[in-house]
C-alpha cells in the first residue's frame, strides 16, 4: 500500500494557480515534447537515484516530455526545500524542473517527495510526499510520475498501472501459455497460471483486483474470474458451443462476451455474476462478437458481418439492453477488437485491409476514422486508462510482442517482456 499527503506549499514556497506559464497541450494535433530537468532524489543510498531515473523513463515514455541529459545540470541540487537558481536551469532550456528527497522513517517505511518548478516564472508547480515499504519504490516512482503528467497536461497520467497478457515461450508449434501480469513498464513480472493449458483473452475488472480470462484446461474453452492478489479462481459458467473474449460491465457487475451455437452463428450474451442470469442481447443469422461496453455502461460496440460479404466485419454500436443495433464502420477492409476508449470519445480498432494489420480508432459514430499503426500482423488494442494511449500485440515474424501508441501514431513504444507477449489488457489506475 501506497500513501500519500499533498506537501503544497511546503517549505514556504506557494504554487502557481492553473493558468502557469509551462503547460502541454495534448489537444493539439503535433506536440513538441516539453524540455524538463529531473535531478537525482536526495538519499542516503541509491534508492534516490533509482526512483528519479523511473521517472525519467515514464515521462520519456509518454512523448510529451524530453528530459535533459544530467550531464548538462549546472546546479547540484543539495536542499530540495531550498528554491534552485532558476537561472541556471533556464540556460539549458529546462522549462520544467523536478527535485526530491528520500528518507527512511523510523518505522522501515520510504518517504519520498518531490517538488515541480515552472523555471521561467522563478515558482513552485507542485509538491507531494508519499509513503511505502521497499517493495512499492516503483510505485512511488510511477504515482510521483503521474503527478507530475497531470499537473503540467491537466490529464491524468497512466503510469501506475499493471497490464494483464499472455506469456508465449517454446517452440512456435507448442507454445506455452501462461496468464501474467506485469507493471505498464514491462517491470515486476507476474505469473497467475502454470501454463498447462492454453489462456486467452484476459480482461481487467473496473475493481482492479479481478480479472476474466478463458482456459481450455477441460478441452473447451470457458469463462473464469481470478482474484489477483489472492488467486482465487472461479467458474463463471458452462456455456455450449465456443466461447469468445469476455468483457466486464463497468460497474464489474456483469460480463459481456459472445456464445457460438451448433448452428455456426455467434451472438452476444451478458451475465449478471450475482445471479448469475444469462441475457441475450443479439439475435441474427450473423456472427456478432467482441463486444465491449461504453464507460457509462449504456450501449455496447460490436463486430458483425450482417451487414453481407463473407468475412467483412464492420463495427457496430447497440443500446446495452441489445436495441436499436446501427453500423458505424463503412471503411474497407475487416474490423475487429472495437474497444471504447475510458474517456468516451473514441473507439479502438483493429482494421485488416490491403495484406496489412491497422491499429486504428474512430469517434462513436463512426467519422474521424485514423489509423495509428500499420504492420504484418498486429491487433488486440488496449487502453490507459486516461484515453490518451494505447497497447497491442505486433507479430513482425517469429512470435508476438507489445507495443504501445499514443493518439496522435507518432510515439510508438515496445514494451519490454521476457518471452512473446500477446493479448494486453490495461487496468486502471491503481489505489
Amino acid at each position: 500500500m501506497v500513501a500519500s499527503a499533498l506537501a503544497t506549499g511546503i517549505g514556504g514556497f506557494t504554487t502557481l494557480p492553473a493558468h502557469a506559464v509551462v503547460t502541454i497541450d495534448v489537444n493539439k494535433g503535433t506536440i513538441e515534447p516539453l524540455p524538463i530537468a529531473v535531478t537525482d532524489f536526495i538519499a542516503g543510498d541509491q534508492l534516490g537515484a533509482e526512483i528519479s531515473s523511473i521517472v525519467i523513463a515514464d515521462l520519456k515514455r509518454s512523448g510529451l516530455f524530453a528530459p535533459i541529459d544530467k550531464s548538462a545540470f549546472i546546479e547540484k541540487i543539495s536542499n530540495p526545500d531550498v528554491a534552485p537558481r532558476f537561472d541556471d536551469w533556464k540556460v539549458i532550456n529546462a522549462q520544467a524542473l523536478v527535485t526530491g528527497r528520500v528518507s527512511k522513517e523510523a518505522d522501515g517505511r520510504i518517504r519520498a517527495e518531490y517538488r515541480l518548478w515552472d523555471t521561467y516564472a522563478g515558482q513552485q508547480l507542485s509538491g507531494e510526499q508519499f509513503f511505502g515499504n521497499d517493495s512499492n519504490k516503483r510505485r512511488i516512482a510511477h504515482i510521483i510520475a503521474d503527478a507530475i503528467y497531470e499537473r503540467l497536461t491537466g490529464e491524468k497520467g497512466y503510469f501506475d498501472t499493471r497490464v494483464v497478457f499472455i506469456d508465449e515461450s517454446g517452440a512456435k508449434n507448442s507454445r506455452q501459455k501462461r496468464l501474467a501480469i506485469m507493471d505498464q513498464d514491462g517491470a515486476n513480472v507476474r505469473y497467475l497460471s502454470n501454463g498447462k493449458s492454453i489462456v486467452l483473452t484476459p480482461r481487467f475488472s473496473p475493481n482492479r483486483q479481478e480479472i476474466t480470462y478463458m482456459s481450455y484446461e477441460s478441452g473447451q474453452p470457458r469463462v473464469y474470474l481470478l482474484q489477483i492478489e489472492t488467486g482465487q479462481r472461479e467458474l463463471v459458467g458452462n456455456f455450449p458451443g465456443m466461447t469468445f473474449a469476455p468483457r466486464f460491465s463497468p460497474d464489474g457487475q456483469k460480463v459481456i462476451m459472445s456464445l457460438m451455437r451448433d448452428d455456426g452463428n455467434s451472438n452476444i450474451f451478458a451475465m449478471d455474476l450475482r445471479s448469475r442470469n444469462t441475457t441475450r442481447l443479439t439475435d441474427s443469422v450473423a456472427i456478432d462478437t467482441s463486444p465491449s461496453y461504453s464507460p457509462d455502461g449504456s450501449q455496447i460496440v460490436f463486430t458483425s458481418d450482417r451487414g453481407g460479404g463473407s468475412g467483412r466485419s464492420q463495427i457496430y454500436v447497440m443500446g446495452a439492453d441489445g436495441s436499436n443495433p446501427h453500423r458505424i464502420s463503412f471503411g474497407q477492409g475487416v474490423y475487429s477488437t472495437p474497444v471504447w476508449s475510458p474517456r468516451g470519445d473514441l473507439i479502438a480498432f483493429t482494421k485488416q485491409t490491403g495484406g496489412q494489420f491497422q491499429i486504428g480508432v474512430m469517434r462513436t459514430d463512426g467519422s474521424g476514422e485514423r489509423i495509428l499503426s500499420s504492420g504484418f500482423q498486429q491487433e488486440g488494442p488496449t487502453w490507459a486508462p486516461n484515453g490518451r494511449v494505447l497497447m497491442f500485440f505486433r507479430d513482425a515474424g517469429g512470435g508476438p510482442k507489445l507495443v504501445s501508441v499514443d493518439l496522435t501514431g507518432r510515439n510508438e513504444q515496445s514494451i519490454p517482456t521476457a518471452n512473446y507477449a500477446s493479448d494486453p489488457a490495461w487496468s486502471p489506475l491503481l489505489e
